[in-house]
């Protein structure tokens, strides 16, 4: 861990992995209250902000950008190449792939899959990952195709299938996702927990 740069008060486990930068990559960089669990993996060319929780086993690949208060929980993966905002709450097993950028205080319910590929290993095509705007809630098993935009204060129910952008304020549910007006007792910002 020599090769990284910690804040004040971070607690990396004896088991968690702060991969060293090879060639042109850079250390890793953690701010301050940062607390990474055992069986974490996190490479080079990441920035995090102050008071990163991870659960155990979390993966967080190269040129991903964290900000402040952000949770990523038990076995979730960030894939790299990825933008995370503010006080944003990952559950566990949650899977957000390349070229993803999600806003401030968004929530991921448990094993709420992110995509990248519209046609995985079929022809090539250039990644783009979903666009989460600031205050979003995904549920729990919610799946978002590839480039979809979810617009500020939506609402993604359990298990949806979103294959089209969210507009601002919407609560989308079912498969495919389908759009409702958001109910007045969830239409407000995330609160920060």
């Amino acid at each position: 861990m020599s090769k990284c740069q910690l804040g004040n008060g971070c607690r990396i486990a004896e088991s968690a992995h702060i991969l060293p930068p090879e060639g042109e990559q850079t250390p890793v960089s953690i701010g301050d209250d940062g607390v990474v669990r055992s069986g974490s993996v996190i490479y080079p060319d990441v920035v995090i902000g102050d008071g990163l929780q991870t659960g155990h086993n979390a993966v967080i690949r190269e040129e991903t950008t964290l900000g402040h208060g952000v949770v990523v929980g038990t076995q979730t993966v960030i894939d790299g190449q990825t933008d995370v905002g503010d006080e944003v709450s990952m559950q566990t097993g949650v899977y957000v792939p390349p070229k993803t950028v999600v806003g401030d205080r968004v929530f991921l319910g448990p094993r709420a899959t992110l995509t990248n590929d519209p046609y995985p290993l079929r022809m090539g095509v250039d990644l783009v990952g979903p666009t989460l705007e600031d205050d979003v809630s995904i549920g729990a098993n919610a799946t978002l195709l590839p480039g979809v935009t979810v617009g500020e204060r939506s609402f993604v129910a359990a298990g949806a299938v979103v294959t089209d952008d969210v507009p601002p304020r919407t609560l989308a549910v079912g498969s495919p996702a389908k759009h409702r007006p958001l109910p007045e007792h969830l239409d407000a910002a995330n609160a920060y927990r």
